[in-house]
């Protein structure tokens, strides 16, 4: 016990002595207690190795041969089955004499439904290991496949995320698994999340455990090329969204309870000084790169620039955790009525960054009392002048400037434009009601009055 004593002690001390500069300092004091604390005490950063580079997907065959990978599924989707994406790792993968086998029929915004006919297939096929190449999509059907496989008794909600699932944790190590992102927004390539729309409850819902995590991302910005103008516009704002609500997060001292052992420590952990570190390098790389990634397909310095801070995005959201934009774009995805966006196919769909970010004004104006300082210091890298701006104010500055952003982009004016109205926020907010995950990740608590507020400002924006 007396040692205990003297760790908790030195604990203090380092905390006192610390530098507090901005660089280095961390708002808020952290308290130590000799007693097992009701909030968490510690966060952790776990993450995929990533390897970045011009061509770099060229060596995933070399990987895969370093792995003593034997038998090997490479799962993409109907369209980047037949780009220059594919046509590289499967290069790769025959000029190092790995033998594979392609599921390509993973469905953009993937369902149960959807996901369950990857299991299946993944089953079947006995494999040592897996490559995912596309977007999100893809590479979080990719996690769920090698998840079941290797746990094949499983009912499928058992690792799904309470209350809709289970909520269980994996015991079996999983397959390793190689992430090449197509598209420059979800992240997916080093997070431990799983996301599928769940069909029964027309509402997004997912997995979340550190095992999903790819052993290896392969980001490679020649493939961004490819990417139509749409597509990018709203995977960007993916990443947008990522870093405001990470950087924005409940943080982690607040969060709790704290676990009774560390293998219990959450996924999303709340904000941090790490992850705060990704956000702002996102928030610049938005600034600088974001319109001209949009516009301009041949711009390879911002496309790349974009690819990058996607990965990055994906460190912070993967350990701090996404919140209020995210926890309601997910029914507002799953209760699509007519909306087909351009560069999406046929299919009515609402795209994972245009649902995040329509709600994205009205809930940082109500997120902005948590913590008014760091709402304008997002606003500033963002471009915003805070000159003058006083604490009240930063709700308001940072929905303007966001609001500008999305009007340069030709975002679609709210809600209404994709399709939904008034009466049907009811439905919306009882689709958010069961994503805890994300709605406790939130720096401020919220009533379904709150929510049915925030839905109702996202109607019209401007």
């Amino acid at each position: 016990m007396s040692s205990r004593k003297r760790v908790f002690d030195l604990l203090r001390i380092i905390n006192v002595a610390s530098c507090q500069c901005p660089a280095h300092g961390y708002r808020g004091n952290v308290q130590v207690s000799n007693t097992t604390p009701s909030k968490d005490y510690a966060f952790e950063i776990k993450c995929s190795t990533v390897r970045y580079g011009l061509g770099v997907t060229q060596e995933v065959g070399m990987d895969l041969v370093n792995l003593g990978a034997k038998n090997v599924c490479v799962m993409t989707d109907p369209n980047v089955v037949s780009l220059s994406p594919m046509k590289a790792v499967l290069d790769s993968l025959v000029r190092n004499g790995i033998s594979y086998s392609v599921y390509d029929k993973v469905r953009v915004e993937p369902t149960d439904t959807s996901l369950k006919h990857a299991i299946d297939f993944a089953k079947r096929g006995n494999f040592d290991s897996y490559v995912a190449v596309g977007g999100g999509s893809v590479m979080d059907t990719c996690k769920a496949a090698n998840l079941y496989a290797c746990n094949p008794d499983a009912d499928f909600l058992d690792y799904v995320n309470q209350p809709v699932g289970k909520g269980k944790t994996t015991t079996e190590p999983l397959k390793p698994v190689i992430a090449i992102p197509t598209t420059s927004g979800t992240g997916s390539e080093t997070t431990g999340m799983s996301i599928f729309d769940y069909e029964e409850i027309k509402a997004k819902t997912g997995i979340a455990h550190s095992a999903l995590r790819p052993l290896l991302a392969l980001i490679d910005p020649l493939h961004t090329r490819s990417v139509p103008q749409t597509v990018a516009n709203f995977a960007g704002f993916d990443i947008f969204c990522h870093a405001l609500e990470s950087f924005t997060a409940i943080p982690y001292t607040e969060r709790g309870p704290a676990p009774s052992n560390p293998a219990l420590r959450p996924v999303y952990q709340g904000s941090n000084p790490i992850s705060d570190v990704w956000a702002r390098f996102c928030l610049q790389c938005l600034n600088k790169y974001f319109e001209r990634s949009v516009y301009n397909a041949e711009d390879i310095e911002a496309r790349s620039s974009m690819h990058l801070a996607a990965t990055m995005a994906g460190v912070g959201i993967g350990n701090a955790g996404v919140h209020l934009c995210h926890g309601l774009a997910y029914p507002i995805a799953g209760n699509v009525k007519d909306y087909v966006p351009k560069d999406y196919g046929t299919e009515p769909m609402i795209p994972h960054g245009l649902a995040v970010v329509l709600t994205a004004p009205s809930v940082f104006r109500f997120t902005a009392a948590s913590d008014p300082d760091k709402h304008l210091e997002a606003a500033a890298i963002l471009g915003a002048d805070v000159t003058g701006k006083k604490q009240a104010d930063a709700g308001r500055v940072l929905s303007d400037t966001i609001l500008k952003y999305m009007d340069i982009m030709k975002v679609e004016n709210g809600l209404n434009a994709i399709g939904y109205s008034a009466q049907d926020i009811p439905q919306l907010v009882k689709g958010a009601l069961p994503q805890h995950r994300l709605l406790k990740i939130a720096p401020i608590p919220q009533s379904e009055e709150d929510l049915s507020k925030i839905l109702e400002d996202s109607l019209t924006l401007y």
